[in-house]
């Protein structure tokens, strides 16, 4: 059998008990990249590996070893290949004492008993593999630090008696030694403490057993461990995530408390029933919790389904004394500037009536100062911000010149660059530039959001149109965003005109819940380029049940031969495709294109239109579906009557890597 763990990370595996006899090969090099500095082949070389720290206090404990800062993929390496493999989650305490068994000194060495109470220094005697902990004894000399009363050598003795001496091990930090020898005994700890405390879940082990435990929970978890320690999760649904756990923790601690309750009554009693009714809620409460929390670890599903945040964003309404003011922005106003801004842009404003015009350095105090009704203008610039332009008013922010010479950059970590509830908001002629953000560089909660001759410039999300919101886009150009340009949410209104996606993930991402609170959203797409991006064009979103109801999806549109696109006139002559022949392409019909020329924007065009379509179709029959179960019929039920969409035509599709048009199944 090979030697090292160059021979272990080859077979990352399931494990045999053979592999015990190798705790050398398992202990040399361990958790090291094989390119690092660090690799087995520098073990010989005496001295640690590792870095230590003073615990603080004002007790002087020894240098303990830091192992907390472990990088993603050495965390990730360990447990794949050494520690969990393709165990079970029935089997993670085997596999785990396995493990230690091979890589951690049996005795021999000191380390600082961390609690929440107290730190004491004890010295390790033996190890209890199986029950994961350590048998110690307090070191001489005796050092505690106490956080609420003073603990006594007595008072310690009596208390490791109770606890036979045995203590977990993830509650032993290892005292520092410079030598080499204890580096893979702190790493095992610091991997057991970690997987403790950030991955396994207390319910994990009554999960069906017959997956995969590291695809299916830890490597999930540990992503999201890490992807809110890099800050690329938004605050909001960090929040949700650890209000969920502690929710489901709360629910399974009552579960396991009923269970144990019912085992001890009487099998006839009636106190028996009532807990089992009480049982059954708790169960079907806590798998809900479950499903909620494997959608915010999962970080396909995470980026798919985003953060639905409710924007708490006050409007102020109409100024008190009824008036409307002009904000005009310049980091310094010059004479020249002045004169223009007067003939092109004030002078029609100050002939109306009366206008005050207020002077701001930069954008986001601009914002800030605004009531219903307001304008702003913005001169040319380059304006960096620090802040989120959270607009919740209808007001008109347009830049005075071209978007180029009009920039404003977020700088500094936030979740959002704009954010929109107002009735209705213009926004045109500036370039935005993202940095360092969580969440999208705009995003539409609710009302009308009108975006006109813009430049986008993203980092993450580009545009988000949330569920009852309204986003018009024209003649703007979106690129950059490592997530999709634009994410449509049920129940939205997206119309997108001569503008340029390009260079994102994905183009343009449509999400269909099929859930009878929302509708498909209505989407106009006219003249887009949609190009460069990474996958798709466009991306629609939508369960599995859309797959298993496709054969009666074929039957329904049979049935719907009548069914009518409008589009523009001069969109259809561009294209050179009738109404009729869009109709064949939307039921599947239509045979493809000959003239190479035309056959790939016909093609994402149609696609998009026969997905939409089937979509509303699926929706419709599971909405009848339903109404028929409670006795209700619908006289209508063509498609139109629906008013899914109103027109995708005159796009380009050119070189997104995955093609013009995908689906996504969850």
């Amino acid at each position: 059998m090979a030697d090292g763990p160059r021979a272990m990370a080859a077979q990352p595996g399931r494990r045999g008990r053979e592999d015990a006899e190798e705790p050398v090969a398992a202990e040399r090099g361990l958790f090291q990249d094989e390119d690092s500095c660090s690799d087995c082949s520098n073990h010989d070389k005496p001295g640690s590996n590792l870095q230590s720290f003073v615990p603080e206090g004002k007790t002087h404990f020894p240098e303990i070893f830091q192992t907390s800062q472990l990088l993603f993929y050495e965390r990730f390496r360990a447990y794949q290949d050494y520690i969990l493999a393709d165990c079970k989650a029935s089997e993670v305490r085997e596999f785990t004492a396995e493990f230690l068994e091979k890589v951690l000194e049996p005795s021999g060495w000191q380390a600082v008993w961390h609690t929440n109470v107290f730190e004491v220094l004890v010295e390790v005697t033996d190890v209890d593999f199986a029950a994961l902990k350590a048998v110690v004894r307090l070191a001489d000399p005796y050092l505690c630090e106490s956080q609420v009363s003073s603990f006594t050598l007595e008072c310690m003795n009596e208390l490791l008696d109770l606890k036979e001496h045995r203590l977990p091990l993830q509650e032993l930090w290892v005292v520092f030694d410079d030598s080499g020898v204890f580096d893979q005994t702190a790493l095992a700890i610091e991997h057991v403490r970690f997987f403790y405390q950030n991955i396994w879940r207390s319910w994990d082990e009554e999960e069906e057993d017959e997956y995969d435990y590291f695809v299916r929970c830890v490597e999930p978890r540990l992503r999201l461990h890490y992807d809110i320690l890099e800050d690329r999760v938004p605050s909001g649904l960090i929040v949700d995530y650890h209000n969920l756990l502690s929710q489901c923790e709360e629910s399974y601690r009552k579960f396991l408390n009923l269970r144990s309750s019912l085992s001890n009554c009487n099998s006839d009693s009636e106190q028996e029933n009532i807990s089992m009714v009480e049982g059954l809620k708790l169960y079907s409460e806590i798998e809900q919790l479950k499903q909620k929390l494997k959608l915010i670890e999962n970080p396909l599903l995470r980026y798919v389904f985003g953060y639905q945040k409710n924007s708490n964003i006050q409007a102020k309404g109409i100024r008190p004394n009824g008036q409307k003011v002009m904000h005009v922005v310049s980091s310094t106003m010059m004479t020249g500037l002045l004169r223009s801004l007067l003939r092109d842009r004030l002078s029609q404003e100050l002939c109306k009536e009366e206008t005050e015009i207020q002077f701001h350095s930069d954008p986001l105090s601009a914002i800030n100062a605004c009531y219903e009704g307001d304008t702003v203008i913005v001169c040319p610039g380059h304006y960096m911000v620090h802040g989120t332009f959270a607009i919740a008013d209808s007001i008109d922010l347009e830049g005075y010149g071209l978007p180029d010479d009009i920039v404003i950059e977020k700088r500094g970590k936030g979740d959002t660059f704009v954010d929109c509830t107002g009735v209705d908001i213009k926004i045109s002629g500036i370039k935005f530039i993202q940095h360092d953000a969580v969440e999208g560089i705009l995003i539409i909660h609710r009302g009308k959001t009108t975006l006109e001759n813009c430049v986008l410039q993203c980092e993450t999300t580009g545009v988000t149109v949330r569920t009852s919101a309204e986003f018009l886009m024209k003649n703007s150009d979106l690129y950059g965003a490592k997530g999709a340009g634009i994410e449509i949410y049920p129940g939205s209104k997206c119309t997108l005109s001569d503008n340029g996606i390009h260079h994102c993930k994905e183009g343009i991402l449509i999400k269909d819940f099929l859930d009878e609170h929302y509708d498909i959203p209505k989407i106009s797409m006219v003249n887009n380029v949609i190009h460069n991006n990474e996958g798709y064009g466009v991306v629609l979103v939508k369960p599995t049940i859309f797959s298993d109801l496709q054969e009666n999806v074929q039957d329904e549109t049979e049935e719907n031969r009548a069914l009518k696109v409008p589009t523009s006139e001069e969109a259809d002559t561009a294209e050179r495709i009738d109404l009729e022949e869009l109709i064949q392409c939307a039921t599947g019909k239509m045979e493809l294109y000959a003239r190479s020329s035309l056959s790939e924007q016909v093609e994402g065009n149609c696609e998009i239109v026969n997905e939409l379509v089937a979509a509303s179709t699926q929706k419709g029959q599971m909405k009848k579906k339903r109404l028929s179960e409670l006795g209700i019929t619908q006289a209508d039920d063509k498609l139109m009557s629906q008013e899914m969409f109103v027109s995708i035509v005159g796009n380009q599709f050119k070189w997104n890597g995955k093609g013009s048009f995908g689906t996504f199944l969850f």
